[in-house]
């Protein structure tokens, strides 16, 4: 099984979707990795103020940030490749970036459920 891990700038919450003023890339991109999850696509995302550890852990991650420092942030890794930074990729580039079919336009994911994805909330 393919697996994406997100490894997030520091953000108040786990996904960034919380407050008086949540971004929209960012609501857009929590349901792009719901959508991605239920494609059969292990994701993981880690939020750099919650779970420093995980930053530690994966030594792409951190030459990313000794070369970059946080600009590379979001960093986006397919199977422990860096697969995008700086940003976060849409849905048809997560699509193309992972190998999974597109949904048709304007249809939605019938029966789809939202997996837990490992973040945590404030």
């Amino acid at each position: 099984m393919n697996k994406v891990e997100v490894f997030d700038p520091p953000m108040c919450c786990s996904t960034g979707v919380c407050g008086p003023n949540v971004d929209p890339a960012l609501v857009r991109f929590t349901a792009d990795l719901h959508w991605l999850a239920n494609q059969r696509i292990a994701v993981e995302r880690y939020n750099l103020a919650q779970q420093p550890q995980a930053f530690a852990a994966s030594e792409v991650v951190k030459a990313a940030l000794r070369q970059n420092g946080n600009k590379c942030l979001p960093l986006i890794l397919l199977n422990g490749a860096v697969i995008s930074k700086g940003r976060y990729p849409t849905r048809d580039e997560l699509s193309r970036l992972t190998g999974v079919e597109p949904d048709p336009p304007g249809q939605a994911q019938a029966g789809a459920k939202l997996p837990v994805i490992n973040t945590r909330c404030c």
